[in-house]
């Protein structure tokens, strides 16, 4: 017994490279939307969505131009600090107890 197919198609995945290359010829103008739909087997929705969405991202590809916002480097060197402090305390402690040489 054959089965028959119920008509649908499973949704196909495309890798970014071909979602590049294929928004790209779209852009270059030089083939017709028919003979993009027939080379890369795609709608001609699919095909303008990606030339819109690489149009739209395009700049990104140079940077958004805003600066990166700066860190607050303020707790960080209090934790230091803390650390530096705890560190000579049990330093000492150690020391006095004798369970740390002073010459280590």
């Amino acid at each position: 017994m054959n089965k028959k197919s119920s008509g649908r198609r499973s949704r196909r995945s495309h890798s970014p490279v071909l979602k590049a290359k294929v928004a790209l010829a779209a852009l270059r103008e030089d083939k017709t939307m028919a003979e993009l739909c027939k080379e890369f087997e795609l709608h001609p929705t699919q095909i303008n969505d990606w030339k819109r969405q690489l149009l739209e991202g395009a700049a990104g590809v140079f940077g958004s131009g805003a600066a990166p916002e700066p860190v607050n480097l303020a707790p960080l060197h209090a934790k230091i600090g803390q650390l530096a402090l705890e560190n000579d305390f049990l330093e000492s402690a150690l020391t006095k107890a004798g369970l740390l040489s002073a010459s280590a």
